[in-house]
């Protein structure tokens, strides 16, 4: 490969013996956008999402043999939209490895997995002081409400 081209990574689903390699990913996301990370109940939730998929499904991103990303995509209900929704919960990818196509090829992978799986409608969170994010989201097809999420922490806090 030519000086200066990196690699575009590969997308394969996750697996439980993942766990390890996303979490220190997990870390650093969390690091860059100012949220709590505890290892242990980051460890507990991953495993747990790894190894029931009623809950959603995952994906690592692999360029030379490491894992430099990964996306999870949750499923819920829901009777606005009439059925089985989603939210894209994460997408993150390591800062040497943004803006080359592998975030739209994760939102292709993730929207092609909800018609698989009956999804009638895709969420997704994104901080309001990242305009490039929201606009990479935007041009992707997702639109902005009129509305707030607002979240109330009920167990474990």
């Amino acid at each position: 490969m030519p000086l200066g081209v990196r690699e575009m990574p590969d997308m394969r689903p996750a697996h439980p013996d993942d766990c390890e390699r996303i979490l220190p990913l997990m870390e650093r996301y969390y690091g860059e956008d100012g949220y709590p990370f505890v290892a242990a109940e980051a460890r507990a939730a991953l495993a747990r999402f790894l190894g029931d998929p009623s809950l959603g499904r995952m994906w690592v991103f692999v360029a030379g043999g490491e894992v430099v990303g990964y996306t999870a995509l949750t499923l819920g209900y829901s009777l606005e939209y009439r059925g089985r929704d989603a939210f894209v919960d994460e997408l993150y990818l390591l800062p040497a490895h943004r803006g080359g196509g592998t975030g739209s090829r994760a939102l292709a992978c993730l929207e092609d997995a909800c018609r698989q799986l009956g999804v009638r409608a895709l969420h997704l969170e994104a901080e309001r002081q990242k305009p490039r994010l929201l606009s990479f989201y935007e041009r992707a097809g997702f639109e902005a409400h009129d509305r707030h999420l607002m979240t109330k922490p009920i167990a474990g806090r």
